[in-house]
C-alpha cells in the first residue's frame, strides 16, 4: 500500500503562520512587558519568545538526525531514545538556562530575522524533500516534550515547531498580542 502524499503546502503555511505571528507578538510586546514572568514558565516574556525561535532551530538539527536513523534498523533510534530519555533532568536543565542565556544574544532585536533566516531554511529544505524522505522516521525520546510521539516521521519534525510554538505563544503574558 502506498504512503499518503504529505501536503507540503499545509506544512510551508504552518511555518508561515507562525513566522508573521511571532513578528506581531515581538511588535506588540510594551517595553515594560519583555522581563515580565510568564504563565506556567520559570521564563520572562522575552526568553519565551527566544524559546519559541529555538523549537525551529532545533527541527533544523532533527532533521538530519531523522535521515540517518530512518535508514537503520528500528533498534538504533529506539536504544537513542532510552538514552535520550534517561537524560530528561540534565536535558530539561539546559533547556532552560540556555534559553535564558541564549536571550541575551538572540534578544528583541534579533530574535525576528533569527527566525526568518531559521524558517526561510526549513521551507527550502522542505521543498527539496522527497516523498520518500518525508515518510522516513526514528524513536524519539517522549519525557523531552510533549510535542515528541514515540515514533515521528520527518513529516513529523517539520509539523512539530508549530504545535510547540502554538503551546509557549498560551504562556505569553502580552497584554495585546497583536
Amino acid at each position: 500500500m502506498a504512503a499518503d502524499l504529505v501536503d507540503r503546502a499545509a506544512i510551508a503555511a504552518d511555518l508561515e503562520r507562525a513566522r508573521s505571528e511571532f513578528h506581531r507578538l515581538l511588535a506588540s510586546t510594551a517595553p515594560d512587558e519583555w522581563a515580565a514572568p510568564t504563565n506556567g514558565t520559570r521564563w520572562t516574556n522575552e526568553q519565551l519568545l527566544f524559546h519559541m525561535v529555538f523549537g525551529y532551530m532545533v527541527v533544523q538539527r532533527l532533521l538530519p538526525l531523522v535521515r540517518v536513523f530512518g535508514r537503520l534498523p528500528d533498534r538504533g533510534s529506539k536504544a537513542f531514545a532510552r538514552l535520550l530519555d534517561a537524560a530528561t533532568t540534565p536535558f530539561h536543565a539546559v533547556n532552560y538556562h540556555g534559553s535564558r542565556a541564549a536571550a541575551r544574544v538572540y534578544n528583541r532585536r534579533r530574535m525576528g530575522a533569527k527566525l526568518d533566516r531559521v524558517i526561510a531554511a526549513l521551507q527550502a529544505r522542505l521543498a527539496r524533500e522527497s516523498e520518500a524522505s518525508l515518510h522516513q522516521g526514528m524513536h524519539f525520546p517522549t519525557r523531552w516534550d510533549p510535542y515528541f510521539r514515540a515514533w515521528m516521521t520527518l513529516e513529523d519534525v517539520y509539523r512539530y515547531p508549530g504545535r510547540h510554538f502554538d503551546h509557549h505563544a498560551r504562556q505569553l503574558t502580552i497584554t495585546n498580542p497583536g
